[in-house]
């Protein structure tokens, strides 16, 4: 069996990620596809650990910890579930990969990005999106939703929501700055626009990847 598709998805928080997920996938599969729908960090049983601890804004982690729990939750998701979906020749959409990791902790937090550049090549083993979709929003937008989202839950914000506007803005512009370099790889979608449209121009980037390759 072939390679299947590896789809990721990214953006500032707010920015709809885990809702287009959820859409596509449901798309696709009414379509007959097989999909499997992943986050990170969590995925595996020791991500959604690893999880808990990097996203507690009440743990402190300074910058080097925080990249490394998320590396650590990388490699193992890529070995246990990534590998094996693609190898399977499913459709694989993730929430978040590894240019979160860049956005984040490399041109939010400001570590080095040649360093962190190779550390994610050892976590992932090599293996990047065949597409990656960046949803983009404003930070004012992103914030808003986000807002909304912890009131109607009774949720505290987690470690990267209660940053500071100047945080945000400095990770959408790595989003950004990420598409620029690999126009061939990622594609930015304006994500503050209706739903319907989003996922409908999500769907048709996937399709015209699924012809192209033939799958």
């Amino acid at each position: 069996m072939g390679r299947g598709l590896f789809i990721t998805l990214e953006g500032v928080e707010g920015s709809g990620k885990t809702t287009q997920a959820r859409l596509l996938a449901e798309a696709l599969r009414a379509r007959g596809r097989r999909v499997t729908v992943t986050r990170e960090p969590g995925g595996t049983r020791a991500g959604e650990a690893i999880r808990e601890i990097f996203l507690d804004a009440a743990v402190s982690l300074n910058v080097a910890a925080e990249l490394l729990l998320v590396l650590a939750d990388r490699a193992q998701h890529v070995s246990e579930k990534l590998k094996p979906a693609l190898d399977a020749g499913e459709i694989l959409i993730s929430d978040r990969y590894s240019d979160s990791t860049t956005a984040y902790q490399g041109y939010g937090r400001g570590f080095d990005l040649a360093l962190l550049g190779e550390l994610n090549r050892l976590a992932t083993a090599g293996m990047a999106p065949d597409l990656t979709i960046v949803l983009d929003c404003s930070v004012e937008t992103g914030l808003a939703r986000t807002r909304e989202r912890a009131k109607a839950s009774a949720q505290r914000f987690d470690r990267f929501e209660g940053e500071e506007r100047a945080f945000h803005a400095r990770v959408r512009e790595g989003f950004l700055n990420i598409a620029r370099g690999e126009p061939g790889r990622v594609t930015v979608i304006d994500s503050e626009r209706p739903l319907a449209l989003v996922s409908g121009e999500i769907l048709a980037q996937v399709e015209e990847l699924l012809a192209r390759r033939c799958l």
